[in-house]
């Protein structure tokens, strides 16, 4: 019985603490790590949640870019960082893939993370420089196919969700074209616009004001339904390749030791900023679709995806050293 008590009041003091602390947090700056270089998908999210969140924390809310080796970086940065609600990932769906990808990471995404919420939910789209002659899916694949290996695509880096929509490409279209890895979308785009690459899959986002402009060609949407920021692609199922659907999501994630009390708030703070209508409008803006999940359903997405993404990876041999 004494033994009992005690423990139950030395778990009423760490109740007791955890409580405190939170209620003091945040007391510094927070950081939104971002694993991309700016100006792409996940650098313009971040910015967007950071700009209103601060005002509900009462902290500046600073976005951080650690770009590298396919977004595993800057993950394992936030991995290692002090678990105190002050450092905390904007991850994506290349975080599930990477877990099949690489063969030795030295963070585990499910383990190793606390996700907070989902932000949003960016349609991939195939897209060709104008001054290439394909105009559709069926044009591009003959002329890859007429070219074997002389055709590439650029991705976000190796184990990303580009990386692997190529790869499922090829093997589904029976081409075979290039894979040249980038830091992220910013200087992936950049050599798009100069025709110094053939095509990519990246997100809507990137690449929007470009195919608006006409200075780039969306051939097709990579989800299973048109993207409402392009709703005249067609999906490469409606292109005539059948078998992939498989968009962006980004959400942010803090280290596994996180306070709950703390995971609760930014959870409260992020979902209030993510459904305003000013935070709605600039989704639409940039062609994504808000989410705003419960940490809860963010962990359940992660963990359904990493065992899809696990045989997807497996059937197209993508491995990475």
């Amino acid at each position: 019985m004494k033994h009992k008590l005690q423990a139950l009041a030395l778990a009423a003091v760490t109740f007791s603490a955890a409580s405190a602390f939170a209620q003091a947090w945040p007391s510094k700056p927070i950081s939104l790590v971002v694993p991309f270089p700016a100006g792409g998908t996940t650098d313009v999210l971040a910015r967007a949640l950071a700009d209103k969140l601060q005002h509900g924390l009462g902290q500046p809310v600073i976005v951080e870019s650690k770009p590298g080796a396919g977004a595993t970086l800057g993950a394992d940065h936030v991995a290692k960082a002090k678990p105190d609600g002050h450092t905390l990932l904007v991850g994506a769906v290349h975080h599930t893939i990477a877990s099949s990808v690489y063969k030795k990471l030295p963070y585990d995404f499910q383990k190793d993370f606390a996700p907070v919420t989902t932000i949003a939910l960016v349609p991939n789209v195939l897209t060709v420089n104008a001054g290439n002659p394909a105009k559709t899916v069926a044009e591009l694949v003959a002329q890859a196919k007429a070219q074997p290996g002389r055709l590439n695509y650029g991705s976000n880096g190796n184990g990303t969700a580009q990386h692997l929509i190529g790869t499922q490409f090829e093997n589904l279209t029976g081409t075979e074209i290039a894979h040249i890895p980038y830091k992220g979308s910013g200087p992936l785009v950049t050599d798009l616009l100069g025709n110094q690459v053939t095509m990519s899959f990246d997100t809507v986002t990137p690449v929007l004001q470009h195919i608006r402009s006409g200075k780039l060609r969306a051939l097709a949407v990579t989800t299973g339904k048109r993207a409402a920021a392009l709703p005249e692609v067609p999906t490469l199922e409606e292109a005539g390749v059948k078998g992939i659907d498989i968009g962006t999501w980004f959400g942010v994630l803090a280290p596994a030791a996180t306070p709950k009390e703390i995971v609760a708030k930014l959870n409260a703070e992020m979902v209030k900023v993510i459904q305003s209508a000013e935070f709605r409008k600039r989704m639409d803006e940039i062609g994504a679709e808000p989410i705003g999940s419960s940490s809860e359903q963010m962990a359940a997405q992660i963990r359904s995806e990493t065992d899809k993404f696990a045989k997807l990876v497996k059937d197209a041999k993508v491995t990475i050293d």
